[in-house]
């Protein structure tokens, strides 16, 4: 499992209302039309991300795990990666319900977008409060199942036919 963390700040204008995706940027501004945005000062963007990560993300079989920090207040957003990421943008990290895929997207499939993210966190970006993004990577190899073996009991239980 490998693991990068990224920080960034609130602003005063953050809606947090977008349907499909949510974003961090370098930017230390936002404006109304930036409902996605969820944090502003970010300390990366897609293209100062570690190698190693780069590489772990840009595999179909990648699961990645985002949790949002705002103090004590966390959420969690399950996201795929591809082997068609770019993550080469300088100034943003987009997160992304659906499977289209530009410079700046980090994950597709996610599970939440920023609409869906929890609303105390939100109120405390609005404040300016300090975000903490802690990615981390799996592969599917690195996943065990407790049904793993599963196909055994099956063929194991005697036929009644």
């Amino acid at each position: 499992m490998l693991h990068e963390t990224i920080r960034a700040y609130g602003h005063p204008m953050i809606r947090a209302t977008h349907r499909t995706t949510f974003e961090i940027t370098k930017d230390p501004y936002l404006t109304p039309r930036g409902d996605c945005i969820i944090g502003v000062n970010a300390d990366k963007s897609a293209d100062d991300l570690d190698p190693r990560v780069k590489d772990a993300i840009r595999r179909d079989d990648a699961i990645i795990i985002i949790v949002l920090r705002v103090g004590q207040v966390q959420d969690m957003v399950l996201a795929q990666g591809s082997k068609k990421l770019q993550l080469s943008d300088q100034r943003r990290i987009v997160v992304r319900k659906s499977a289209y895929v530009e410079p700046a997207t980090l994950a597709i499939r996610a599970n939440k977008a920023a609409r869906d993210i929890n609303r105390v966190l939100v109120d405390m970006l609005k404040e300016e409060a300090e975000l903490i993004l802690d990615i981390y990577i799996l592969g599917l190899d690195e996943v065990c199942s407790p049904y793993k073996n599963i196909g055994s009991i099956i063929n194991d239980f005697p036929n009644t036919s």
